[in-house]
């Protein structure tokens, strides 16, 4: 009897969703789950979760009292509002949530630890134990060794904006628990150089990328998962099979689910064993070497960085927006249009995935007619004409 691509992954890789939306982990039942400051924003504006965005900026407020900044409770507010959606999402996985660390620190090893620290200390005051988080830091040089530091006292680490050999190793020999290469990233950054519109699967340089970081990890006995993420296709799933984790987005969930035939493994780690592969010792000065001359690497880590920051931006102006209206300071709301505007940063009535640099599958989402770049159109069907978390 044939059986689909999503049960016959699941028995060589755990399955993570790349969704803040808890009816989708509902309905795909992942092990893991992961959140970020865009996926957090596209949920939130959902009706049925309104209320735990208000609930939020309420507590917010509370605890630091009326005279202090709407700036101050909002940036509060976006903690916690990460962390109740952390919460929901614990209540259905049997696994771990991974909630991001502010990316405006990604080159700041201390205040990373810092606000680190502290989202856990607001899980285990919820009474989640530590194993069951992993904190979601930016691949700079001061990242991991932020999480080198972190590891060692329990707190586990998921590094994102992975793109190089060279941050692989760097995160393995910190004791990082998990790693996020970005399959569809690296893929998109290929196809702007050489101007090729397609790759095969077997050839796309972000499965290359992650077949090799794999492969490494597993010859030279590194305990560091790698979790494939950022996916275009689903050619790009299942030449990973066999990978440690993947975290795919809802719909290319239901696509694997919705899809019939045999699914062979691609990664082994008996395979990569017998690999023919030279170690690299890694040192700041490696380091810094390699990721100049990886161009592809440096320029979609400042990218990612950049992008993550105005998706926290975005977030931060629309809870502002929804805490003046709770407060009967404003009856306004940030439009779709307005939103739009900001990712438009040219102006010419397309968001490219360049210009939305934020997180794959809220663009992807958005993206309804798969052509790369979001209408104000398409922006207005996904978020509604408005997007200020009214009741």
């Amino acid at each position: 009897m044939a059986r689909n691509l999503l049960e016959q992954l699941r028995e060589m890789t755990i399955v993570v969703a790349d969704t803040g939306d808890i009816q989708a982990i509902e309905t795909f039942k992942p092990r893991d789950a992961t959140t970020n400051p865009s996926l957090i924003t596209a949920a939130a504006q959902m009706p049925q979760y309104q209320g735990i965005v208000d609930e939020t900026l309420k507590k917010a407020r509370k605890e630091l009292g009326k005279g202090a900044d709407a700036s101050e409770v909002v940036r509060l507010a976006v903690d916690r509002l990460a962390i109740s959606f952390g919460l929901k999402i614990l209540q259905i996985i049997p696994g771990r949530v991974s909630t991001e660390v502010d990316a405006r620190l990604s080159y700041d090893t201390e205040a990373t630890i810092a606000k680190a620290r502290y989202l856990i200390s607001q899980y285990e005051a919820a009474g989640i134990k530590r194993d069951r988080v992993l904190i979601k830091i930016a691949s700079t040089w001061e990242g991991i060794k932020a999480a080198e530091i972190l590891e060692k006292e329990g707190i586990h680490c998921n590094l994102t904006l992975l793109f190089g050999i060279h941050q692989a190793i760097a995160c393995a020999e910190a004791g990082v628990t998990l790693i996020s290469p970005f399959v569809g990233r690296i893929l998109d950054w290929y196809k702007k150089e050489t101007g090729r519109d397609s790759y095969p699967p077997a050839e796309d340089p972000g499965v290359l990328s992650v077949t090799k970081i794999y492969n490494y990890y597993k010859k030279f006995g590194y305990h560091t998962e790698v979790m494939g993420a950022s996916f275009r296709n689903l050619g790009e799933i299942t030449e990973l099979a066999g990978c440690d984790l993947l975290t795919i987005s809802p719909a290319l969930l239901n696509e694997l689910q919705s899809t019939q035939g045999e699914l062979p493994r691609k990664l082994d780690p008996q395979l990569a064993a017998k690999a023919d592969i030279e170690k690299i010792s890694m040192d700041k000065e490696t380091f810094d070497k390699m990721h100049a001359e990886d161009r592809m690497a440096s320029e979609k880590l400042t990218e990612g960085i950049a992008g993550f920051t105005k998706a926290l931006e975005v977030l931060e102006t629309l809870l502002a927006d929804r805490l003046a209206r709770l407060e009967g300071q404003a009856d306004i709301c940030t439009t779709t249009a307005d939103l739009f505007r900001i990712y438009d940063l040219d102006g010419d009535g397309y968001i490219t995935r360049e210009e939305w640099a934020g997180t794959d599958v809220v663009f992807d989402a958005l993206d309804v007619d798969r052509d790369g770049q979001i209408t104000a159109e398409e922006m207005m069907a996904g978020l509604g004409a408005a997007v200020c978390l009214v009741s």
